[in-house]
């Protein structure tokens, strides 16, 4: 039985790290992550109930922009932060609330957050107007049809200094096929390449596109070097290589009857692209991730059957496994038109996870340790909820340094019915870092519990169930979604909130700035900021402060 000593020293662990570990990264004494109360649930999931997310008592949010916020160069497609111009009144404005047979605009869901500084400022679409230095770039991850059938997305700038007439800025819509660029969920900065890359969950419609930081910006289609896949997280190392993170959902596994269950194949890599130079987003090697159990790899085939050997083994507290990096392709000898890298993995047997979404490094790590989750199945009846990963999962992948060919992948946590569905990540301090969950409505009608943010402490060992994250979030239901979740969407729109892009950042765009190159001082040093996105419903992004 736990003590509650032992509960209040594990929470304190979990949320403050240790100023000594982080002067022992940096040479210094740096501030060690904010302490945070723990929330003590999750809201419920309740039709027609539309709670209020709660925060650990130390924070306060406030809203950056919302949905409704109007944008100051609008396209013919949107107007709106949050909503495309295929649904209008009788006044040429979206419809943001139900009303009558055509329902409501489209949500464009803004995603992950990528927070930067430029201090010498930059334009927007008033050249008579000084925006200041702090901005925060998005992709939305939905859009409204085009003629082709094709959703459309697009790429937006919130000028965090600017006033509400000039507070979002539409950066590209176009990429330089002259097609609409598709919805976007990753996002990221190449100080190297000085170009935003933003990625795309589109299976073999997905990739990478690369734009710059202004209005009237065409975004690059990179996926001759890149690839094709259901991208989503992505991040440079200090090496300059490019990490990406691929969530591909698996078909169902069958039972010994031959029936679907819940529990799907995993069909989703993780993957390195090594450039030609840093920078170079058109020449070099694409690689994958491969894991070895007893010298053999795991592979798409080795985990076809319902907890197959090789899937439990992987998600087993104490087992290591080696790893090592395959080349699946190569501009040098493969050439540089757009290629199948989720088909290219499987060819050269890589290793594919549950779903993985996003990843990051440790800071004060050297670019050695690298966490990332995977979402799992997202349903309480997985057969293989507590066997081989259904919950979902956070790996620990550690290396000599960013450019190494080979490693050891190990469980840092196994998921739970409370802890599912984990998908954007970002770091606290050296060595707290947060998971937010994207559980979807399925999974919060079954367990009756929205989503919810966490803090892990990576000193920690999670085997042993006295140790629990501490949840500094306790996310709610804004109206919108509520009436969404209650109706089916509407035909077109999601239905309960979901927290996505998560960002920690002091918006450094230089080399020395990349995610996981310098240890945060969050509440330290004002020049650190954190921001996260409440998707669907009101679509608002929040920057989070001490109270």
């Amino acid at each position: 039985m736990r003590s509650r000593v032992k509960k209040a020293a594990v929470a304190a662990a979990i949320v403050a790290g240790t100023a000594a570990a982080a002067a022992g990264a940096t040479g210094a004494s740096v501030p060690a992550g904010p302490r945070l109360t723990p929330v003590a649930g999750a809201n419920p999931r309740s039709a027609g109930y539309a709670p209020a997310s709660r925060l650990s008592r130390e924070l306060a949010q406030t809203v950056v922009a919302q949905g409704a916020t109007k944008i100051e160069n609008p396209s013919a497609l949107t107007a709106y932060f949050g909503y495309d111009n295929d649904v209008l009144n009788d006044q040429g404005q979206p419809v943001m609330v139900p009303a009558g047979a055509a329902g409501e605009a489209q949500k464009t869901e803004p995603d992950k957050n990528t927070y930067l500084v430029f201090d010498n400022g930059l334009p927007g679409a008033d050249p008579a107007y000084a925006y200041g230095t702090r901005f925060l770039f998005q992709g939305h991850e939905a859009g409204a049809k085009d003629a082709n059938g094709a959703a459309q997305g697009y790429i937006t700038r919130i000028n965090l200094d600017a006033d509400s007439d000039h507070r979002v800025t539409l950066i590209a819509t176009r990429d330089d096929q002259g097609k609409p660029i598709p919805p976007v969920d990753g996002s990221t900065w190449d100080p190297w390449a000085r170009r935003l890359l933003f990625t795309a969950e589109g299976g073999r419609n997905g990739g990478v596109w690369a734009t710059d930081v202004v209005p009237g910006s065409i975004a690059q289609d990179v996926s001759g070097a890149l690839g094709r896949g259901g991208y989503e997280g992505i991040q440079n190392d200090a090496a300059g290589n490019l990490w990406l993170v691929e969530d591909v959902g698996g078909a169902p596994k069958k039972d010994a009857s031959g029936t679907a269950t819940a529990a799907k194949r995993p069909n989703s890599f993780v993957y390195r692209y090594v450039p030609a130079v840093p920078g170079d987003l058109h020449n070099g090697r694409l690689q994958a991730l491969q894991v070895l159990r007893d010298g053999a790899p795991i592979t798409y085939e080795s985990q076809a059957a319902l907890n197959a050997a090789d899937q439990v083994a992987l998600h087993t507290y104490g087992k290591a496994f080696a790893t090592r990096w395959v080349t699946i392709h190569d501009t040098a000898t493969d050439g540089d038109a757009p290629f199948d890298a989720n088909a290219a993995a499987k060819a050269a047997h890589a290793t594919p996870l549950k779903r993985p979404e996003n990843g990051q490094f440790r800071p004060g790590s050297r670019f050695t340790e690298f966490y990332f989750d995977e979402t799992g199945d997202t349903n309480t009846t997985s057969p293989e909820n507590a066997t081989a990963g259904g919950w979902g999962s956070v790996l620990r992948l550690v290396q000599s340094g960013p450019a190494a060919d080979t490693g050891t992948l190990s469980m840092f946590y196994a998921g739970d019915e409370a802890h599912s569905g984990l998908d954007n990540v970002t770091f606290l301090s050296r060595d707290t870092v947060t998971f937010v969950e994207d559980a979807g409505d399925t999974l919060h009608a079954q367990r009756n519990a929205l989503d919810s943010g966490f803090v892990w402490d990576v000193t920690v060992d999670y085997s042993d169930p006295a140790n629990q994250p501490v949840r500094w979030l306790a996310e709610g239901r804004d109206p919108s979604a509520t009436i969404d979740a209650g109706n089916g969407g509407f035909g077109k729109n999601d239905g309960d909130n979901e927290i996505t892009g998560v960002h920690v950042s002091d918006g450094d765009p230089g080399t020395g700035g990349i995610l996981g190159a310098k240890v945060p001082q969050l509440f330290a040093n004002p020049a650190w900021r954190w921001f996260y996105t409440q998707q669907h419903g009101d679509n608002s992004t929040f920057e989070v402060a001490r109270r």
